[in-house]
């Protein structure tokens, strides 16, 4: 039960009235999950949900896959011990029933209530995170958070604006794909013709995102970007063919491609990464990922795509 116990309470490490209707439901930016959230929460500006003025009361709001919710519910119905985690209880949510845990913790010396909640999302799970110090639980009560867990709503998708407004660069060309999906808000996005149930990685996609941390000498660029190459995630086999320096919009840049196997049917693909160095310490890194047989007419469009980035 590890994995489960880091569903419930991992999201919390690091970081009154009661709710009025649904309709007052407030989504954070970028993200399907919304809630009522209780009076004197307001979004945050850390991180992806709600907090109280002073920083002490925080709501984590945040999606999980599909089949964390399934163990949940799965263990929650076998009756599986837990070990050291509460035992889920469960709450009516308009998507559905909800799992959800309350405990005590302490960061650093201060005594903390912690609440954990999980709900289906279809093709995701919902995961909200609340942690309230002592000297708040006199207003947010047992009682308020799980009103407020009962409010719990979800989108089926959320606008493309929304999302692109939360990148710290500007994409101008979509490259008519069909879906665009948040990975991480304010940080990477995802454009994509397939989707979850076919499988993203059987029709052409994208991922735009920053690299935080890049090297500012020319020469260790080329080795930098062959390791990040080889770290994108469900590539097998992998043959790096092309790895150049090139110009991206006036600015140095360096193109890796790769010919791989993806996914569960072993799709054989050829992906591409673009790097686009800056004046500082960052980069923005361009995945363009198609099935061999879609290469020619896909690169194009991700070629497209990488040349309408306009910073910000």
């Amino acid at each position: 039960m590890k994995q489960l116990a880091r569903l419930l309470i991992v999201a919390l490490l690091p970081v009154i009235a009661s709710p009025a209707s649904a309709a007052d439901a407030v989504y954070p930016s970028g993200v399907r999950v919304g809630l009522v959230p209780l009076v004197g929460l307001a979004p945050a500006k850390a991180f992806v949900g709600f907090e109280t003025e002073d920083h002490g009361v925080k709501v984590l709001v945040t999606e999980l896959p599909a089949a964390a919710y399934t163990e949940v519910e799965n263990a929650f119905k076998a009756g599986a011990p837990t070990g050291n985690v509460p035992k889920p209880e469960t709450i009516e949510t308009a998507v559905g029933k909800a799992y959800y845990t309350i405990e005590n913790g302490k960061v650093g010396p201060d005594a903390v209530r912690r609440y954990s909640m999980i709900l289906p999302g279809g093709t995701f799970s919902g995961f909200v995170a609340v942690q309230v110090p002592e000297n708040a639980s006199k207003i947010y009560t047992d009682d308020a958070v799980r009103q407020m867990f009962s409010s719990a709503v979800i989108r089926k998708e959320v606008p493309v604006a929304e999302q692109l407004g939360l990148l710290p660069f500007k994409p101008t060309v979509l490259g008519d794909f069909k879906a665009v999906r948040t990975l991480a808000p304010g940080a990477a996005v995802m454009f994509a013709d397939g989707n979850e149930e076919t499988g993203i990685e059987a029709a052409p996609f994208m991922v735009l995102g920053l690299i935080p941390s890049v090297p500012d000498k020319p020469d260790d660029r080329a080795r930098f970007a062959q390791q990040a190459a080889g770290m994108i995630p469900g590539l097998r086999e992998m043959r790096v063919t092309v790895s150049e320096p090139i110009r991206i919009d006036g600015a140095p840049g360096f193109e890796t491609r790769i010919d791989a196997i993806s996914g569960k049917s072993n799709t054989p693909v050829t992906v591409v990464q673009w790097l686009r160095f800056g004046g500082g310490t960052t980069a923005i890194r361009v995945i363009g990922s198609a099935p061999r047989d879609q290469w020619e007419q896909a690169f194009p469009r991700f070629r497209a795509v990488r040349d309408g980035i306009e910073s910000r």
